[in-house]
C-alpha cells in the first residue's frame, strides 16, 4: 500500500487549478429526490450519492499495481481496466490473469470489481471476441491507433481492413470498442489529433457500423462533445477526466514546464474545457465518469523526455464535485458518476452509497512505493469535497 510523503517541491512541480477554492457557507437544504439527498449540518455540506464507477483506469501492473489499487478500490464499485501493459492484453486468457492479479492486490475487505478489456491489435480474430463475452469478465475492446499514447506501439495500423472481421463479431456480441481518440500522423497538430481523428475514423466508423456500442475515451474538445451529441444515444458515448475539466493547455507552462499536468490527449483550449463543463453538468446521458488515472514513477515524469499521464485516482471525485459545485449542478453529479456508465454498458447501478462531505483536506506531496514515488493531481494543495465509504 502507498504511503503519502510530505516532499518539498519546486515550483516546476506544482499542479495548479483553474479556480480558486470556495468557502464552505450556510446554504438552503436542497432534494434531489429519492435517491439523492444533500444535507446541511450547521456550516457543513454533505452529500449522498450512489457509488460511482470508473470507466476508464490504468492499473499498471507489478509494484504499481499493488501501490495505487487501493486508491481506486476505496472510491469506486468498479472500474474499467485499460490493457496497455507490457506485454499488452491482448487475449481473454491474459485478461483473466490480469484480473487474478488485481484481486491479490486489494485490500481484504475491498469489494472492487476490476472489469477487463482487450488490447486491439491487427491481428485479433473474431473468435477472441467471442471467447472474451462467453469469459464474463472482459467487458470491452480497446482501440489504440499506433503511437498514440503509453505502450500503444502494439496497436491498430488498419481498423477498416485489417480489424474488420472483428468490428462485425463486437456488433454481434454487443461488445463495446473503447476508443483513445487520436490521429498519430506527425503532420496534424498534436492540439489537432482528436478533431482529424473524429472526421476521418470516428464518424465513418459509426456510419460503417451503427449499432456498434463505441465509447469515445478522455474527450477533449468541443468537436467531440459535438460528435457525441450528434449520435444515436445509446450506441456512441465519451468518458470525461477531471483534469480536462479544471485544466487547459496554460497549465502545462505557468510558472515553468509542468510535467504533471503532461497526459494524452494532451489538455487543450480553454474554449474546449468550458464545452466539457457544459456537457458533463447538462444532464446528457452520453457522457460519463472516467478518470484515465495513469500512474508513473516520479522519476518518469520529471526527465528530459516524461511520461504523458495524470495520478488522478485520489482526488477524482473531489475534483468532479467541485465541477459540478462551481455550475450549481451537484443535482446531476450523481448521474455522471454512477448512473450513466453502467446504463451505457448494460450493467445494474451500484447498491451502496458513498459520502461526500465540504471538507478541506490536503492532497499528499506524493506516495511512496518500493521502486520510487507516484505524485498525484494537485499535490499538496487544498481540495474542498472528501468522499467517504457510507
Amino acid at each position: 500500500m502507498l504511503a503519502s510523503k510530505g516532499t518539498t517541491f519546486s515550483d516546476c512541480s506544482v499542479m495548479r487549478t483553474l479556480f480558486s477554492p470556495c468557502k464552505i457557507s450556510h446554504i438552503p437544504v436542497v432534494s434531489f429526490g429519492h435517491k439523492r439527498s444533500l444535507k446541511i449540518y450547521s456550516a457543513k455540506m454533505e452529500l449522498s450519492i450512489t457509488q460511482p464507477d470508473d470507466w476508464h483506469l490504468h492499473l499498471r501492473d507489478g509494484d504499481v499495481l499493488k501501490a495505487v489499487v487501493s486508491h481506486s478500490a476505496h472510491h469506486f464499485g468498479r472500474a474499467i481496466v485499460m490493457p496497455n501493459l507490457k506485454p499488452p492484453i491482448t487475449t481473454t486468457a491474459a485478461a483473466v490473469a490480469y484480473r487474478e492479479a488485481i484481486l491479490k492486490s486489494l485490500p481484504a475487505d475491498s469489494d472492487f470489481n476490476p472489469l477487463m478489456t482487450l488490447y486491439l491489435t491487427d491481428t485479433t480474430s473474431p473468435m477472441e471476441i467471442k471467447l472474451a463475452r462467453e469469459s464474463q469478465v472482459v467487458f470491452g475492446v480497446k482501440l489504440y491507433p499506433a503511437g498514440a499514447t503509453t505502450n500503444s506501439q502494439d496497436g491498430v495500423t488498419d481498423l477498416f481492413g485489417k480489424c474488420l472481421p472483428v468490428l462485425q463479431e463486437m456488433v454481434e456480441h454487443n461488445m463495446p470498442l473503447l476508443v483513445h481518440g487520436e490521429v498519430t500522423n506527425p503532420e496534424v497538430d498534436m492540439f489537432d489529433r482528436e478533431k482529424v481523428f473524429i472526421e476521418t475514423v470516428l464518424r465513418p466508423l459509426v456510419q460503417k457500423f451503427p449499432r456498434l456500442k463505441v465509447v469515445m475515451e478522455h474527450v477533449t474538445t468541443m468537436d467531440a462533445v459535438k460528435f457525441v451529441e450528434s449520435c444515436s444515444e445509446g450506441f456512441v458515448a465519451a468518458t470525461v477526466t477531471p483534469q480536462h475539466l479544471v485544466l487547459n493547455r496554460n497549465s502545462l507552462f505557468q510558472g515553468g514546464l509542468q510535467p504533471h499536468n503532461y497526459c494524452l490527449p494532451v489538455l487543450k483550449r480553454e474554449i474546449h474545457r468550458e464545452a466539457l463543463v457544459s456537457a458533463v453538468t447538462s444532464g446528457s446521458k452520453r457522457f460519463f465518469l472516467g478518470t484515465d488515472s495513469a500512474p508513473h514513477d516520479r522519476r518518469r515524469k520529471e526527465c528530459s523526455c516524461g511520461c504523458a499521464g495524470i495520478y488522478n485516482a485520489p482526488v477524482a471525485l473531489s475534483v468532479y464535485a467541485k465541477v459540478f459545485e462551481k455550475e450549481n449542478a451537484l443535482d446531476k453529479l450523481e448521474a455522471f458518476t454512477s448512473f450513466n456508465g453502467p446504463d451505457f454498458y448494460g450493467l445494474p447501478r451500484n447498491n451502496s452509497k458513498i459520502k461526500l462531505s465540504k471538507t478541506p483536506w490536503k492532497v499528499p506531496e506524493s506516495f511512496s512505493y518500493a521502486s520510487g514515488d507516484i505524485i498525484p493531481m494537485f499535490a499538496g494543495e487544498m481540495l474542498d469535497w472528501l468522499p467517504a465509504p457510507l
